[in-house]
C-alpha cells in the first residue's frame, strides 16, 4: 500500500520509494515552471502598461500630462514588478535546466534560499499592489473630505490602461503566492524524508 511515495511495511514502518518521490517532484517542478512563467509574463506586462501610460489633457487652457510618476504608488508598483519579472525569469531558467538535466530535487540550502526569496517578493508585491489599489480608488472615486478630485473623470484612457496594469500585477501576485506554497512544500518535504532515511533511497 502506498500514498505519495510512502509505503507501509508489514511492521507498520514507513517506507519511502525514491522513484515515486521523484515522479511527484517532477510534477511539482512542472507546476512551478508554469507558474513562474506566468509571474514573469504578467509582471512584465504590468511594468509595460504602467510605465508607458500617459495622457495629455487640457485643463483651463493649460495642457497637463499625466504619467505614472505622478503617483508614487505606481512607481513602487513598477519597480517591484520589474524585480518580480527578473527574479522569475532566473527561476524559470533554473527550473528548465534542472528538469532537462533530470536533477529536479533540491538541496536544503538552495530550497531555503528560494523559499526566502519567494516570500520576500510576495510580500513586496502585496504591499505594492495594495498601495496602487488605494491610489487607484482615490483617482476613480475621489475623496471629498480631503478635497481630492476624481482624476479618472478627466484622464479616462490613463486610468483604463493603469487599471489593466494593476490587474496584471494582481495575477502575478496570486501566482507568486501559490509558488511560495510550492517552495515551502519542496523544502519541508526534504526534512520529512530524513525520518525514513534508513529505509529509503537517498533523495
Amino acid at each position: 500500500m502506498s500514498y505519495l511515495g510512502v509505503g507501509v511495511s508489514p511492521g507498520n514502518v514507513p517506507v519511502y520509494h525514491g522513484t515515486d518521490l521523484r515522479t511527484v517532484d517532477r510534477k511539482v517542478r512542472l507546476a512551478e515552471l508554469i507558474l513562474r512563467s506566468v509571474i514573469c509574463v504578467f509582471a512584465l506586462a504590468s511594468v509595460l502598461l504602467v510605465a508607458t501610460n500617459s495622457q495629455v489633457q487640457e485643463i483651463f487652457t493649460v495642457k497637463k500630462k499625466a504619467t505614472f510618476t505622478d503617483m508614487k504608488a505606481l512607481v513602487f508598483l513598477v519597480v517591484v514588478n520589474g524585480m518580480a519579472a527578473a527574479y522569475s525569469l532566473v527561476q524559470v531558467l533554473r527550473c528548465g535546466v534542472s528538469m532537462v538535466r533530470g536533477s529536479v530535487l533540491l538541496n536544503k540550502s538552495l530550497a531555503w534560499l528560494i523559499l526566502c526569496g519567494d516570500q520576500l517578493l510576495a510580500y513586496m508585491m502585496l504591499a505594492a499592489l495594495g498601495a496602487a489599489l488605494q491610489s487607484s480608488i482615490f483617482a476613480k472615486y475621489s475623496e471629498p473630505h480631503l478635497q481630492w478630485i476624481a482624476v479618472c473623470d478627466m484622464y479616462k484612457k490613463y486610468c483604463n490602461q493603469g487599471g489593466e496594469g494593476v490587474a496584471s500585477s494582481a495575477i502575478a501576485l496570486l501566482s507568486m503566492v501559490i509558488v511560495s506554497g510550492l517552495s515551502a512544500f519542496s523544502l519541508f518535504r526534504l526534512y520529512g524524508g530524513n525520518k525514513g532515511a534508513k529505509t529509503s533511497a537517498h533523495w
